[in-house]
């Protein structure tokens, strides 16, 4: 499979140097964005599966969870992949060299919803590591040293004004996230986390936007393309498959695009779960789209022997 060059994304990780408001529309949040993609056959999605599917001893099966394995919910805590994604899974690890969950949840807690002990899981975009069968998470020191001013940063934040347009904090380590997805007034829910972005900006922290969340991180250099690329280089497999939805996941596709550059990956393959809040790229950057978390149940499939 011919893999084009990647392309830069590194505004998706540096706020500092984009505006917020190209930084929110960069993410396409917004209706409208969906791509008249007409859905493949079973032949065509295995021709695109092949590269991983010819040795299934050498190839990686990574993924992320919300979006992708698990439907959106209105509250993060509520999020669970069904029982089908969670056997196909296990069924993936008995077959092939790898099998991780990356996401930007904490990684115990992404084990708890995917329900899945026998693979790997790498949480806070990338920032911890969860091994199969491990009881606790290895974390980035230089990450959790900063989890106590992430922490201050929102509990001085967490004040009536955000408790009035009921906003969500979830606090996930040394990152925490602010949900507004399902609020009354979801512009005005925006407008103020805008702002809260800006004061984190000030205070030296980092932020990122997602799905109808606003994330305040460590300055400290992480995203799931590093997390694809020590997972890829840990196992030492030959070809990778990542699946996702959201923008951080483009990190993950560009990971695999200079991996495949660098010829530490014969191929790759990039699954975009397509939906209505995603950015664009995740549909123009993808080898194969599909359509929600169901779409990506039907990769899952073809990806294990009938």
């Amino acid at each position: 499979m011919t893999v084009p060059p990647p392309t830069p994304n590194s505004a998706l990780n540096a706020p500092a140097a984009v505006p917020i408001a190209a930084n929110r529309a960069s993410l396409g949040d917004m209706a409208g964005i969906l791509r008249s993609v007409p859905a493949p056959t079973a032949e065509t999605l295995a021709a695109v599966l092949r590269p991983v599917t010819e040795d299934p001893s050498g190839a990686a099966i990574l993924c992320d969870i919300d979006g992708t394995l698990a439907p959106i919910v209105t509250r993060a805590e509520e999020a669970h992949v069904p029982d089908k994604a969670s056997r196909l899974l296990g069924q993936a690890a008995r077959r092939y060299g790898l099998v991780a969950c990356i996401s930007g949840r904490a990684a115990a807690d992404a084990r708890r919803i995917v329900g899945v002990g026998g693979i790997a899981y790498a949480g806070s975009h990338g920032a911890e590591l969860l091994e199969p069968g491990a009881t606790r998470a290895r974390i980035s020191p230089a990450f959790e040293s900063w989890a106590g001013r992430v922490e201050a940063f929102a509990s001085e934040r967490d004040d009536p004004e955000l408790r009035r347009l009921r906003i969500r904090i979830e606090r996930k380590g040394p990152i925490v996230a602010f949900h507004w997805r399902g609020v009354p007034d979801e512009d005005a829910a925006r407008t103020r986390l805008e702002g809260l972005a800006r004061e984190a900006e000030a205070d030296g922290l980092e932020f990122h936007w997602g799905r109808k969340v606003l994330e305040i991180r460590p300055p400290v250099p992480i995203d799931k393309g590093q997390a694809v690329r020590e997972l890829v280089e840990r196992s030492q497999v030959r070809t990778a498959i990542f699946g996702g939805d959201d923008a951080t996941d483009l990190d993950a596709f560009a990971a695999l695009d200079a991996l495949v550059e660098e010829s530490v990956l014969q191929a790759a393959v990039k699954v975009g779960v397509r939906s209505d809040e995603g950015p664009a790229a995740i549909v123009e950057r993808a080898d194969h789209v599909v359509d929600g978390t169901d779409g990506f149940v039907v990769v899952l499939e073809a990806l294990l022997p009938a």
